[in-house]
């Protein structure tokens, strides 16, 4: 995978992704320096990308001069690894609806990074993202909704290119605590009309009821 980095640390398979703003963590993260290279340990127990790569996603579609709309960056985790990846030509519009935890995501991890825009906006009105003026190649979904998957729809439509990717992460137990989560994935899975899905990825044990879901855009 493009820009994603497979390396031992204490006789343990790690992913890394090379640090964009070296010297800089984004998240107490552990660093590695390889000749005068510092890579950052991308831990799978806290991105669900992060898992969803040691779970064997089969197509990474984030690389280097992606744009990505990444929707529910929270305090920017996985965006700060994400923005390793894309490197200084590619960009992250980063959505978080929560002031208190957008400002922290802007401190720790934004204003240090030129490649993330934030945006501070409710992900059900994507129609307000005024700072997003063009098409994206990667649609990124992580919200805790009972409709994220419409959201994340309605967001493709607006945003994303033709033939460009979704990475859906389903939380099951966001949306219905009385089913089983691999019904409600099966069932969140009928919405993507437009979609064609490449792979459904169950996060365990990194996470506990939760999919991601690889799909392009056909519209």
């Amino acid at each position: 995978m493009d820009n994603v980095f497979h390396l031992k640390l204490n006789h343990e398979d790690k992913i890394a992704t090379k640090n964009l703003v070296p010297g800089i963590k984004a998240y107490k993260e552990k660093t590695l320096s390889i000749k005068d290279v510092e890579y950052r340990i991308w831990n799978p127990f806290r991105s669900k990308l992060a898992a969803a790569i040691m779970k064997k996603l089969e197509l990474m579609p984030i690389k280097k001069k992606t744009s990505v709309l990444y929707l529910g960056a929270s305090t920017g985790t996985t965006v700060s690894h994400i923005s390793d990846i894309v490197g200084t030509a590619g960009k992250i519009f980063a959505v978080e609806h929560s002031s208190r935890v957008a400002r922290e995501f802007i401190n720790r991890v934004a204003i240090h990074r030129p490649n993330i825009i934030p945006i501070i906006e409710d992900a059900r009105m994507p129609q307000n993202y005024f700072a997003i003026y063009e098409k994206i190649d990667v649609v990124y979904a992580d919200i805790a909704q009972q409709n994220q998957t419409e959201i994340a729809i309605n967001n493709c439509k607006m945003y994303l290119k033709c033939y460009g990717y979704l990475l859906l992460v389903i939380k099951a137990r966001s949306i219905d605590v009385s089913k089983r989560y691999q019904e409600i994935t099966n069932l969140e899975l009928k919405k993507l009309k437009c979609f064609s899905v490449i792979q459904k990825i169950d996060l365990y044990p990194y996470d506990k009821d939760h999919f991601i879901i690889l799909a392009k855009f056909l519209q």
